[in-house]
C-alpha cells in the first residue's frame, strides 16, 4: 500500500478506534456531567484552551518552522486518546471522568479543532495560507461521532457482544495507530532522523507540559486527587490518530503530521512514569466525585 492510499484509508482505521471507544460508553457516563460537572468542565478547560494557549505561547518562542508549528498546533487541539482510561485506572484517576471527557472532547473536536487551527493560522502564521475546508471538518466530525455512537448502540442492544469485541477491537485500534505513526513518519525519514533530538525533545516537553498542566489545575481548583489524576492523563494522551489523520489528509501537510506521529510514539513514555509515581502514593480521602468512579471490566481499553 502507497503513503497516499494508507492516508486515504486511515480515516476508517479512525473510525475502529471510535467504534472501540463506543463499546465502553453508556449514557449515564455522559449524565455524570450533570452529577459532577465541575470536574468536567475544569479537564475540556483545560484541554481546549489552557493547553493550546500555552503551546501557541510556545511556538512564538522558539519559532518553529511552519510546517512543525502547525503539527504542534494540530495535536494540542486535538482530543484526549482512548488509552488514557486504562493508565488512569492503573493510577487511581477517576475511571469514569476519563471516559466522559474523553466523549464530549472527542464530539466537540469537530468544532474547536478548526478553531484551534484556524487562530494559529491567522495569528501565529504558521501553516502558510492553509484553511480547513467545510467538507473535511463534516468528514472529520462523522468518523469520530457517528462509530462511537454505533459502539454504544451495540453496548446497548448487545451487551455480551460488546464485551466480545472489546479485545480485537483494542488489537486492531492498537495496529492502526502504530501503522499510521509509521506511515507519517517514513516518507519524511531523512528529515525525521535529522530532527530527531530537536523533534524529539519538544514532543517530550510537550507531554510534559500537558500531564503537569493536567494535575496542576485541577488541584488548584480544589478537585480531588483521583479527579487530577484522571484530568493530567487525558490531557497527556492524544488521540494522535485524529491528529495524524488532520495534518496528512484535512491540510494535506504530511510533514505536519510528523509531530503527531513522533508524539504518539513517545508520549507513553511520561504517562508510564507518572502512573508508576502516582501508584505508589497514598490517595487522599475519596472525595463525593471520586464516589462515581468505576473500575474499568477485564479487557476494558476505552
Amino acid at each position: 500500500m502507497t503513503f497516499e492510499a494508507f492516508f486515504a484509508v486511515l480515516p476508517f482505521g479512525l473510525a475502529v478506534v471510535m467504534f472501540g471507544l463506543g463499546l465502553e460508553l453508556t449514557l449515564a457516563d455522559f449524565g455524570r456531567v450533570a452529577t459532577a460537572p465541575k470536574a468536567v468542565l475544569v479537564v475540556l478547560a483545560c484541554q481546549i484552551v489552557v493547553v493550546p494557549a500555552l503551546g501557541a505561547a510556545l511556538l512564538l518562542v522558539l519559532g518553529l518552522a511552519p510546517s512543525l508549528a502547525l503539527g504542534v498546533v494540530v495535536l494540542l487541539a486535538s482530543p484526549g486518546g482512548p488509552m488514557a482510561a486504562v493508565f488512569s485506572h492503573l493510577a487511581g484517576g477517576d475511571v469514569a471522568l476519563n471516559i466522559t471527557a474523553t466523549a464530549l472532547n472527542a464530539a466537540l473536536a469537530f468544532v474547536t479543532m478548526p478553531l484551534v487551527i484556524g487562530f494559529a493560522v491567522g495569528r501565529l502564521g504558521v501553516g502558510g495560507a492553509v484553511t480547513v475546508p467545510p467538507d473535511k471538518v463534516v468528514q472529520v466530525a462523522l468518523v469520530v461521532l457517528l462509530p462511537a455512537a454505533l459502539g454504544m448502540l451495540v453496548r446497548r442492544l448487545r451487551p455480551h457482544l460488546a464485551v466480545r469485541l472489546q479485545r480485537p477491537v483494542r488489537l486492531l485500534s492498537i495496529a492502526v495507530v502504530f501503522l499510521a505513526i509509521v506511515v507519517a513518519v517514513a516518507p519524511q525519514a531523512a528529515a525525521f532522523l535529522r530532527g530527531l533530538v530537536a523533534v524529539g525533545g519538544l514532543v517530550l516537553g510537550l507531554s510534559v507540559l500537558s500531564l503537569t498542566v493536567g494535575y496542576v489545575v485541577p488541584r488548584l481548583v480544589r478537585l480531588g486527587r483521583p479527579q487530577a489524576v484522571a484530568s493530567s492523563l487525558e490531557i497527556g494522551i492524544h488521540n494522535v490518530a485524529l491528529a495524524i489523520t488532520v495534518c496528512a489528509t484535512v491540510l494535506g501537510d504530511s510533514r505536519a503530521a510528523v509531530v503527531p506521529a513522533m508524539y504518539g510514539a513517545l508520549m507513553f513514555g511520561p504517562a508510564a512514569v507518572l502512573t508508576w509515581f502516582l501508584a505508589r502514593r497514598t490517595p487522599d480521602q475519596p472525595s463525593s466525585g471520586s464516589r462515581n468512579s468505576r473500575r474499568l471490566p477485564k479487557g476494558s481499553w476505552a
